[in-house]
């Protein structure tokens, strides 16, 4: 069914299909040992935000580029070359002049190991004084990027408000210059209480989060952003999974659409963990007053967690902009957050054909 209640631009006429706002950190990786007892590490470029671009770009071959900003110097020059091998365009990137030893600005760093079976993910931030956290009102030209160049869909999130007040100040701005050009807008609630904690915690959290939910035209996230964030009722997950229509998830959904009518499409993962390298996985969307949801995966098998969200909200996007159908929507992203989920890091590997294979129900046999 075609979507009638989101005007998404014309490709012909905007420069960008979608621009993301958001910190792009370095990830270590400890691979399938602990953090704690790591002598080696992978790196990767990762952020809530960022990821959905480049999701996008890698995957659907959209045209991409990301809002942040890096410290100068070897380690902003190593993240900038993940960003590019990623095909994401880096001219918002703004440069910081690094200080000697990160006293007033660096680049943040994101310690992450995967988990395995009883032993859950873990993540270890170390971002205070990020070139992205002091972004701030004024240092991107918002009718320029959206009036001028032109952009489809602008995505942000709970991520990038929460690293500073100025950062909720720049999101807000940029979530409002986008509602003035005509560009569809998403937000990813993304609630981490880490990131909350030394600045007003969970009550802090749902002030920014229910202003900025008014500003948006698709909100996402998972379960429990619903509840810490904009404070509504949400089922438990075996409800959500139980039918189409659970009562539970449409009574959450009916107070976000009252509370805020701006909201045009609201989606969300289910996600069952049976342990952390076993998942049952699904996912839904509410739009044009109907649910739409993909089929589910009982006993998927996890590599690595991260980004399984990031690449649900590329492939929602994608459903959107390029087949303007809820349900293609729905599908291509949970397949692609599913696959996302297959290989490490925080970004998508996964190649369009494989995703469509998925949603189509094909095995995980050899290609050859």
């Amino acid at each position: 069914m075609a979507m009638e209640s989101l005007a998404v631009k014309p490709r012909e006429v905007c420069g960008f299909d979608m621009v993301a706002l958001g910190e792009v950190m370095l990830r270590l990786d400890p691979g399938e040992t602990r953090i704690r007892t790591a002598r080696q590490f992978t790196a990767w470029a990762g952020g809530g935000e960022y990821n959905v671009a480049r999701g996008l770009r890698r995957c659907f071959d959209l045209r991409t580029a990301v809002v942040t900003a890096l410290a100068d110097n070897e380690v902003g020059r190593l993240i900038e070359d993940c960003i590019l091998q990623g095909g994401v365009d880096t001219g918002y990137l703004k440069w910081v002049p690094y200080d000697g030893i990160g006293r007033r600005v660096r680049n943040g760093l994101n310690f992450t190991e995967r988990g395995f079976g009883a032993r859950g993910a873990l993540g270890v931030s170390d971002r205070g004084h990020s070139a992205a956290s002091q972004l701030k009102v004024g240092d991107v030209d918002w009718d320029h990027l959206f009036g001028t160049v032109g952009v489809r869909w602008f995505h942000t999130g709970g991520i990038c408000a929460a690293l500073s007040d100025s950062t909720a100040e720049l999101v807000a701005e940029a979530l409002q210059a986008a509602k003035r050009h005509g560009t569809v807008t998403s937000f990813d609630l993304n609630y981490r209480p880490s990131q909350w904690a030394a600045i007003g915690g969970h009550a802090k959290a749902q002030e920014v989060s229910k202003y900025l939910a008014g500003l948006v035209d698709v909100l996402v996230g998972n379960e429990e952003d619903f509840t810490a964030c904009l404070g509504f009722e949400v089922p438990g997950v075996d409800e959500a999974f139980s039918s189409l229509d659970g009562a539970g998830y449409e009574k959450m959904v009916g107070q976000v659409v009252d509370a805020y009518p701006n909201v045009r499409v609201v989606g969300t993962t289910l996600r069952e963990v049976r342990s952390a390298s076993v998942n049952n996985w699904s996912a839904m969307i509410w739009a044009d007053g109907r649910f739409y949801r993909s089929a589910r995966r009982d006993g998927l098998e996890i590599f690595d967690r991260v980004g399984g969200g990031d690449s649900f909200m590329s492939g929602v996007a994608y459903g959107l902009m390029e087949k303007g159908d809820p349900q293609i929507a729905v599908e291509y992203g949970a397949a692609h957050g599913a696959l996302a989920m297959t290989t490490p890091g925080d970004s998508s590997m996964a190649s369009l054909a494989e995703v469509e294979r998925l949603v189509k129900g094909a095995a995980a046999r050899v290609q050859r």
